[in-house]
């Protein structure tokens, strides 16, 4: 299966472009953003929880992560608000689950194989969070193939000046605009290497999840 597989376009996808498709697991449900392989693949997905529903203990042979959007997504008994980030690294194992229902960011598949962090974060403690010019940003994991955080940019706020080494951010609150057009909390858009995009924050500013650097060795297959 291939969803948005090819990594020298730059993808937009907005909430009222959502298509949720069934998961194997009763009760789990996914948006699928990019895709390469079937069940077992290289995938970023929305990842939306019912009540009570859970997967049975799997492994992450490239890794997991995982952006809490809302409710509470738990992993046996550890418990993770909205805002939380976590990290799997390749080989780890976890049962995961929601009692209230959540709808989690996941990318699968995309660490590098030496990677041994396992991270957790509560985005929402404002000691994560540094001042960075005129905008705020919680540093969130950094290595020499990848780096992520979230900014918070204020209204009118460019997120990049010039050429970028390729990028993917998903909108958490406010709004961005890309190019000429608007994405509300929700819209995911991959960017890619050598692109130079014009995103500037709305009246109200935003924030949003930004990951870099991890785009290169795809672009280098395209």
């Amino acid at each position: 299966m291939l969803v948005n597989a090819d990594f020298s376009r730059r993808i937009v996808v907005t909430p009222d472009q959502y298509n949720w498709v069934a998961s194997p697991q009763s009760g789990v449900e996914r948006v699928m953003l990019d895709r390469i392989g079937e069940e077992q693949a290289r995938a970023t997905s929305i990842v939306r929880y019912a009540a009570g529903s859970h997967f049975p203990d799997h492994a992450h042979p490239r890794g997991e992560e995982i952006f809490v959007l809302s409710g509470t997504f738990s992993e046996r008994d550890e418990h993770y608000q909205a805002g939380w980030y976590l990290r799997n690294p390749p080989g780890s194992i976890h049962r995961p689950s929601s009692a209230e229902g959540a709808v989690i960011f996941v990318k699968l598949r995309q660490m590098h194989p030496g990677d041994r962090h396992r991270v957790r974060i509560d985005t929402r403690d404002p000691a994560f969070w540094q001042h960075q010019g005129r905008r705020e940003v919680c540093p969130l994991f950094s290595s020499n193939t990848e780096q992520v955080c979230l900014q918070r940019l204020s209204p009118g706020e460019a997120l990049f000046e010039g050429q970028i080494d390729g990028a993917e951010l998903l909108v958490l609150t406010g709004n961005l605009v890309v190019g000429k057009r608007s994405c509300d909390r929700g819209s995911w858009v991959r960017l890619p290497v050598g692109d130079c995009p014009e995103i500037i924050a709305g009246p109200q500013g935003a924030t949003c999840y930004l990951k870099a650097g991890h785009l290169a060795d795809w672009a280098l297959e395209a």
